[in-house]
């Protein structure tokens, strides 16, 4: 099968994800921009969001372009990685509603730490179905990015029940893991 429907699929589902996450912001109440403090929190989530989920759609870009074919398995990965990305606007009104509680922001991690899973997972099923020389095995390599990346949020989730700040300073840290280019599957591609 070949990947341009999975990713043009993968594309409008992210375009709507990130359409949802903008349309659930409210409003300042007032004209100003001293106004925009009473919500600042909340924009700074929905930017920490949005990155995130750019993040996800440029590397799931660079990585179906080095894939030559998938199958039924990437298909079910992708979909449990698009299903986790699709709470994120969920999961920022909870955050927003709950005033940054203690659960949501568990909650805010378990849903990132879900999505990394499921890229993770998507990795692993382009890799079974083009083979262990394939490009994106040989990018991919160990994966320590990823791991450690699943790795925070496995401390982060938990710790959101005894600093929610230490836990979002964590999600932040895995997002500027992130946000440095990741150059293994171009690198591969030049090979």
């Amino acid at each position: 099968m070949d990947t341009g429907r999975l990713e043009a699929f993968t594309d409008g589902v992210v375009a709507i994800i990130i359409t949802i996450m903008v349309l659930e912001l409210k409003v300042p109440q007032g004209g100003s921009l001293r106004d925009l403090a009473g919500i600042a929190p909340v924009l700074l989530a929905y930017v920490l969001s949005f990155v995130n989920v750019g993040l996800y759609w440029n590397n799931h870009h660079h990585m179906l372009h080095a894939t030559d074919r998938i199958d039924g398995r990437v298909l079910w990965a992708n979909l449990f990685l698009l299903f986790w990305l699709s709470l994120v606007p969920f999961v920022i009104r909870w955050l927003d509603e709950s005033g940054f509680s203690s659960g949501a922001t568990a909650g805010y991690g378990i849903v990132l730490g879900m999505a990394a899973v499921g890229y993770a997972l998507t990795e692993r099923a382009i890799i079974a179905c083009n083979g262990p020389d394939s490009a994106v095995a040989r990018a991919i390599g160990g994966d320590r990015k990823g791991l450690g990346s699943i790795g925070l949020y496995l401390v982060a989730v938990p710790l959101a029940y005894v600093s929610r700040w230490l836990a979002l300073a964590l999600y932040i840290v895995v997002l500027l893991l992130w946000l440095v280019p990741d150059r293994r599957i171009v690198k591969a591609l030049d090979r």
